[in-house]
């Protein structure tokens, strides 16, 4: 019988594996909700626990060992300097959210209740009653017709940039970790830093509305800010790859949500021009300093027509595999992808079957798409994106059950 880690990474090496892999907790798009999470606690008949909010926007849980041993999930992460390998109690603190969801948290002084019985995060973010994230925008600013396009002074910029340069103190507490991470787990490791992960997006700078009107309108700028942020991704991959890679076993390169639930929000050509030599020098680096890890590449949305550039880009993963997004079937995913990149998700469809459908329903869907996004290898399974707060313990575990089966 093989390891979770050797399971994990034969898939994404394109052999033969005894089940399918499965993951609950490698990055933040993969995740479940912490307000969901005690209850599936108590559904897998495990003792009661406050959830570690690992991430306070989206408000995710930190799954525990015992949950995702019941669960049979593959995986572990490593989440700037946190862990779900081994207990780091000194991280954690107790805080409530105004009394709606006793949990752990790294700083509960971020928080402040309001009189409405809303919470402010950090100043800025608010979760108000009957929400269960913190509604801070995503991917920039809206866009405005009327003013000019917001750009950065690049000068200034860069010595920003520079400023996040990785440190030797850095280096040696990461590769502590995860030498201590890989000692503690059979489990494969993906390793999330923003240390490692490119400055390099639509929605990176300036947010969706507005990056891509810069690229039609400002290419120059554009590749000059991809230039910054790229020697900066080139220096980190340098200093701290050679110390962590014999303990890493997939890497989290970029988060970028190219596609819409329609199509792209900007056209392959773009792409091509003003992303692709970047993200091929960041990830030839990265493999020249760690060549056993597997580069992971989060891309939301109707993305299946960028798929070869981000192929060519060299990236080992793709995720979250949204194949209800833009008129294709998990059937051409997987054609497209097949013994060419590895799919990490698309296990079941999360705006439909999984929030509406019932447990029968999921566990239906979950035996009919596995077996296909599972030959030939290349496939890790988990829902399409995080697991949200109203989904019933019932369909997760009928979902992680499916999996192993199909």
């Amino acid at each position: 019988m093989l390891t979770p880690r050797q399971r994990v990474l034969q898939s994404l090496n394109f052999q033969p594996t005894d089940r399918v892999p499965k993951d609950i907790c490698g990055m933040r798009s993969t995740a479940i909700s912490a307000f969901a999470y005690p209850a599936l606690v108590a559904a897998l008949g495990l003792p009661p626990r406050l959830p570690r909010v690992e991430d306070t926007g989206q408000m995710l849980a930190l799954p525990d060992l015992d949950v995702m041993d019941a669960l049979g999930t593959d995986v572990v992460t490593i989440l700037d300097g946190v862990t779900n390998a081994f207990d780091q109690p000194e991280l954690w603190q107790e805080y409530d959210f105004n009394g709606r969801l006793p949990a752990k948290v790294r700083w509960p002084e971020n928080f402040q209740a309001l009189p409405d019985g809303s919470i402010l995060q950090r100043g800025r973010s608010r979760m108000v009653l009957g929400s269960y994230v913190f509604d801070d925008e995503h991917g920039g600013q809206p866009l405005d017709l009327s003013a000019d396009l917001p750009k950065f002074n690049l000068k200034e910029f860069r010595q920003q940039v520079q400023d996040t340069l990785i440190r030797d103190e850095q280096v040696i507490a990461l590769r502590d970790l995860c030498r201590r991470v890989s000692e503690s787990t059979d489990r494969a490791i993906f390793f999330n830093d923003g240390a490692v992960q490119a400055w390099i997006g639509i929605a990176a700078h300036s947010g969706v509305a507005i990056f891509p009107m810069l690229c039609l309108t400002e290419p120059d700028y554009v590749l000059e800010l991809h230039e910054i942020v790229t020697e900066r991704s080139l220096y980190n991959l340098r200093m701290l790859l050679p110390e962590i890679r014999d303990y890493v076993d997939v890497l989290m390169m970029s988060a970028d949500d190219w596609g819409t639930q329609n199509n792209l929000f900007a056209s392959p050509k773009i792409y091509r021009k003003l992303f692709l030599p970047f993200y091929q020098r960041i990830n030839a680096e990265a493999k020249k300093h760690a060549p056993n890890a597997k580069r992971f590449l989060h891309c939301c949305g109707a993305v299946y027509d960028l798929m070869d550039l981000i192929i060519e880009s060299g990236f080992d993963i793709l995720n979250p595999v949204q194949w209800t997004a833009g008129g294709h079937s998990y059937q051409e995913w997987k054609d497209k992808a097949r013994n060419r990149i590895a799919l990490w998700g698309g296990g079941v469809n999360a705006q439909a079957t999984l929030p509406l459908g019932t447990v029968e329903d999921v566990r239906a869907e979950v035996s009919q798409i596995v077996p296909y996004l599972a030959q030939d290898g290349g496939f890790v399974f988990c829902n399409i994106h995080n697991i949200l707060a109203e989904i019933a313990p019932e369909k997760v575990i009928a979902m992680f059950q499916a999996a192993s089966q199909g």
